[in-house]
């Protein structure tokens, strides 16, 4: 169970480093495709999918402030995409720190 719970956290760690270049490489119907969990998915594949899309509804967001500024988008788009963008972090990290309570609970189980 430890060494499984090691690579979902190396895992974990690897799409993180990743963040950046991860947006890039999808689109939106790819990560709507994406945010249902398949029978099969790893654990790093769901945690990835969900990196990406935080990251996609993040660029989406700044996209629209920046359209905000210069006078080409309404503000209530702007509010709701900052918003999406908020949630999908919160959700991000809502599951990070889940994963590493599971985690320090099993440190913990003696054997």
């Amino acid at each position: 169970m430890t060494v499984a719970m090691n690579t979902a956290l190396n895992a974990y760690k690897t799409a993180a480093n990743g963040f950046d270049s991860i947006g890039d490489k999808r689109n939106d119907a790819a990560a709507s495709a994406a945010s249902a969990v398949q029978p099969g998915q790893s654990f790093t594949d769901l945690v990835k999918d969900n990196l990406s899309q935080a990251v996609d509804a993040s660029k989406q967001s700044e996209k629209m402030s920046l359209l905000a500024l210069q006078g080409k988008a309404d503000l209530r788009e702007v509010v709701n995409a900052v918003a999406n963008a908020e949630t999908a972090l919160q959700t991000v990290v809502a599951v990070r720190d889940k994963v590493l309570n599971a985690y320090q609970e099993i440190l913990k189980m003696s054997i």
